[in-house]
């Protein structure tokens, strides 16, 4: 009788190890998810490369423009990222120190290639042929990139739902939701 007890309670410490472990697997997983970082949270949310009476910057200046949106509810400081319309020189325009994103919040950049204005004005203007825009991190890897085709009206490329859709032509909604 002694045998069958000795094999139920060497089972039952198997079965022991086996919890264990595969506890110890899902806390080790959970501990290796995603922060949550510009990286995992900040996209390109609308584009908009044909702006002749739309909306002017802080000049008066009808600029094109690039709006990137925060879909988490964490502001984050973007300092030394980069904007560019080009893979080959992703460094392109260097973001300022000192700029955050709020929370579901909405960030615009002019797209003018006038970088003596105040404010955030990039060294490169948005095509209206169509072209890619990427944002990257100070390492130089892409964060978020959309393609958008030639355009010669006053149209917005914009992800609809904000941060998660797919692209589209459509109204302009500067600096606030596309939905």
């Amino acid at each position: 009788m002694s045998k069958p007890n000795k094999s139920k309670n060497l089972t039952k410490q198997k079965a022991g190890i086996v919890i264990i472990i595969l506890a110890l697997i899902v806390l080790f997983q959970a501990g290796c998810e995603k922060e949550n970082t510009p990286e995992s949270s900040i996209v390109i949310n609308e584009v908009m490369p044909v702006n002749t009476s739309y909306i002017t910057d802080q000049n008066g200046e009808f600029d094109d423009w690039i709006e990137l949106h925060n879909n988490s509810s964490l502001s984050f400081n973007i300092s030394d990222y980069y904007l560019s319309d080009s893979k080959t020189k992703l460094s392109k325009w260097k973001i300022p120190a000192g700029t955050t994103i709020s929370g579901n919040g909405y960030l615009v950049f002019w797209a003018d290639k006038d970088t003596t204005q105040t404010g955030l004005h990039t060294n490169f203007k948005l095509s209206s042929a169509g072209e890619k825009v990427y944002f990257v991190t100070p390492d130089f890897l892409i964060i978020d990139k959309v393609e958008y085709p030639a355009q010669s009206e006053q149209l917005s490329y914009s992800r609809n739902p904000d941060g998660t859709g797919f692209f589209r032509w459509q109204s302009p909604t500067f600096n606030s939701s596309n939905n």
